[in-house]
């Protein structure tokens, strides 16, 4: 599909699935070289991260823990700032190699809000793979160890990103129009 309509917008076919598909590869190529002979675990934050979660857990070749989270900090289109704990970590990751696992990045507040509360937990240590990364949005000094696609500052929907519910299962991503 070139357009999809979601509530009261419209938005444009901007990364095709063959793309996502081939920046996940390489995400998980990248990670296969770090972690080989390693049993990290894999941080994912829910809602948005679960389809490149799914995705990339495929393609790795060594053993892991998963483990779930979730967050929200987003309202219709726009950010709130607020970070909202909705469902926490439930197991011990002291001592432990973790990897989060997130849909996008743009601004970074909630990425710097997990990294803050995983402190707590003395983790051995901690990586952050993004599948999205708004560079140009980013206001928080936070290291992102994977990125899979570098995208400007545009409200997208689509594998496992939503407008107000909608979206999360589009296999392309999309860009609002209006």
């Amino acid at each position: 599909m070139k357009q999809v309509t979601l509530h009261d917008k419209t938005f444009e076919l901007s990364i095709p699935a063959e793309q996502i598909q081939k920046a996940v590869g390489e995400v998980a190529a990248q990670i296969n070289r770090d972690y080989q002979g390693s049993n990290p675990i894999f941080l994912i934050i829910l809602n948005g991260s679960f389809m490149f979660a799914a995705d990339l857990l495929k393609q790795i070749t060594f053993n892991c823990e998963t483990s779930f989270v979730k967050l929200a900090s987003y309202s219709g289109t726009e950010s709130t700032h607020n970070v909202r704990e909705l469902i926490g970590l439930d197991e011990s990751i002291r001592g432990k190699r973790i990897i989060i696992l997130e849909d996008i990045i743009d601004s970074g507040i909630t990425m710097e809000h997990m990294l803050e509360s995983l402190k707590a937990f003395k983790p051995a240590d901690v990586r952050i793979a993004t599948f999205l990364l708004k560079p140009d949005a980013l206001t928080k000094d936070i290291k992102i160890d994977y990125v899979g696609i570098k995208i400007p500052n545009d409200f997208i929907v689509g594998y496992g990103l939503d407008y107000n519910g909608h979206g999360r299962n589009l296999s392309d991503i999309y860009k609002i129009l209006s």
